[in-house]
């Protein structure tokens, strides 16, 4: 991804009919699509057919195949209830006539109402924190496998810098939880719908990873197949990727050869803008 408008511009999709859009792919080095992009792709696609005063206060997706970046991804939106303060909308995203993707989406009014949140955990301030690829350099001369799969991600949409940085000690069991700060590269006049597509794109960082860190102990990560199963986000105050934001990450459970991801975002202020959870396959490949 060469610019934050280029992303953008991803995430914008065709219109072929009234609730039919067209997609391309985010080419990813790893040769699959990104589980992020089709997040954004079909949170869009669903905004297209809902009322501009309503706006997306959740999503549930389950992947279903493997996408191809190869072939464009057809997403279809079925109008399931337009009511007086919520509207709902099922996404199913297509590849050769079979669904890859589906999401089921409500948005709401915006609405007073009761307010409480958690205090937004210390974390070291963005401007002392490397970038992941930054923090990639590390490892460039003893661990080039690890460099090469770390490299693979850049992109210049999305900066990402992680507090904890990378852990080379296999002798000792990893802690499952992660802070991340992350932001725009560049600063755009966005409304909140694409802000909120674009953290759904970025939501998909690092959750499965997560749940490995206790297990590098006794796991070859070379030798494990990862993939997104299904993910969900609950966007609960207004935000803005052109600002900071603090993805505190943790992992509750692994088992049956599947990884749990719970993730809250921050604003600066302190502010929880959304929670965010994906349970990934982990399975140990002979």
């Amino acid at each position: 991804m060469e610019s934050l408008q280029a992303l953008v511009d991803l995430i914008t999709l065709e219109q072929i009919d009234t609730c039919l859009f067209r997609g391309q792919n985010y080419k990813t080095p790893w040769g699959r699509v990104y589980g992020g992009q089709v997040l954004g792709q079909a949170l869009h696609a669903a905004y297209r057919t809902v009322p501009e005063d309503r706006i997306a206060h959740s999503l549930h997706g389950y992947f279903v195949l493997t996408g191809d970046i190869s072939k464009p991804i057809i997403y279809q939106v079925e109008t399931i209830r337009d009511g007086g303060s919520f509207t709902t909308r099922r996404v199913t995203a297509s590849q050769n006539g079979k669904a890859i993707f589906v999401l089921a989406a409500s948005f709401q009014l915006i609405q007073p109402g009761l307010n409480h949140q958690p205090q937004k955990p210390e974390a070291e301030h963005p401007d002392e924190v490397k970038t992941d690829m930054e923090q990639a350099e590390v490892v460039k001369d003893f661990a080039p496998s690890l460099y090469k799969k770390i490299k693979s991600r850049a992109q210049d949409a999305i900066i990402f810098k992680p507090i904890d940085m990378f852990s080379f000690d296999n002798s000792i069991p990893g802690n499952p939880q992660r802070k991340v700060w992350m932001k725009t590269t560049e600063t755009l006049d966005l409304p909140l719908p694409m802000h909120h597509q674009l953290l759904a794109f970025a939501s998909d960082y690092d959750l499965l990873i997560t749940a490995l860190y206790p297990h590098q102990t006794s796991v070859n990560l070379n030798k494990l197949f990862l993939a997104s199963l299904d993910h969900a986000m609950w966007f609960h105050r207004a935000v803005d990727l052109n600002d900071w934001l603090l993805y505190v990450i943790n992992s509750p459970n692994a088992s049956n050869s599947r990884g749990l991801g719970y993730g809250s975002i921050f604003n600066q202020q302190g502010e929880l803008v959304a929670t965010v959870m994906q349970e990934g396959l982990m399975r140990k490949m002979e």
